[in-house]
């Protein structure tokens, strides 16, 4: 965040020294210049001793090289050339976990990257007991994150990445914590498996995926065939039954003149009609008795 605080206070000492020296120059020339060379330093220092600090940051203040005291967010002030400061950025940080090859637990190598976050819980600690926390931190992530990954099958791998992500987290958050930081997350965001294995295991989730259409197909046939033995018995304990679904099958044929329905009859049948019409008719032409 830009001081602006300190720069407007130089400014206006600045103007306050200008309309001192001016008048005196014009008498002492000589001591007017001393006088201004004097006045512009005492402003530096005067406006270097105003620090601000955003709601963010905290600012870690060294006294002659040894920790003082923590201050921000807001102004504050320092001693001037006794006083060093370091902001720091209290806010969540994302830190990438590059590519790494690791071999699993059932031997299978794999390439896995991911996304570290974490936050400064203490500035001073922080600052005080590692040198770059976040090139510390994007270290043990990475060696965190094979020694999990070796102790994790591939099916672990593939169907647990929160908890393996959970472990990680934990195992960076254990090792860093007496160092002011607080890790909040870790997601893996890609794992990159050999060809040959990708192609395995393509085929066996095709193989697994028939099988379970061939036992849905199964399950459907066996269910179509309870039914229709169960509408076979009820037609059959129903005389009538039979004529009428038959009845009903030709009607559902459509009324359009392009159909043509063809019912096919048995000559034996058809031979005993004859005989019973022509036995019936002789017997209407010879009445009994006559």
């Amino acid at each position: 965040m830009v001081n602006y605080i300190s720069g407007l206070v130089f400014v206006v000492l600045l103007l306050i020294g200008g309309a001192i020296v001016v008048p005196i120059a014009q008498a002492h020339p000589g001591f007017a210049v001393v006088l201004a060379m004097v006045w512009i330093l005492a402003d530096m220092i005067v406006a270097s001793a105003i620090q601000l600090a955003a709601q963010w940051q905290r600012a870690v203040v060294f006294r002659l090289g040894k920790y003082k005291e923590m201050k921000g967010p807001g102004l504050f002030l320092i001693v001037p050339l006794i006083d060093q400061i370091r902001m720091v950025d209290t806010r969540v940080l994302a830190v990438n976990i590059p590519k790494q090859q690791v071999i699993t637990r059932d031997n299978v190598p794999v390439t896995i990257d991911g996304v570290l976050f974490f936050r400064v819980a203490n500035a001073a600690e922080a600052i005080i007991m590692v040198q770059d926390y976040r090139f510390v931190v994007a270290q043990y992530a990475q060696t965190s994150l094979r020694d999990v990954i070796g102790q994790m099958t591939l099916d672990q791998l593939l169907t647990e990445r929160e908890q393996i992500a959970k472990a990680i987290e934990a195992h960076v958050d254990k090792d860093t914590k007496g160092w002011g930081l607080e890790v909040t997350g870790l997601r893996i965001q890609d794992i990159d498996m050999p060809e040959e294995l990708k192609k395995m295991m393509s085929r066996q989730a095709s193989a697994e995926r028939e099988k379970r259409a061939t036992i849905t197909k199964a399950e459907g046939d066996k269910e179509a065939a309870l039914n229709l033995a169960a509408a076979a018995r009820t037609m059959g304990e129903s005389p009538g039954a039979m004529q009428l679904r038959t009845l009903q099958t030709i009607d559902g044929l459509g009324p359009t003149a392009s159909n043509t329905v063809v019912i096919g009859v048995p000559v034996e049948l058809m031979d005993l009609i004859k005989t019973f019409e022509t036995s019936h008719r002789s017997g209407q032409q010879n009445p009994a008795g006559a």
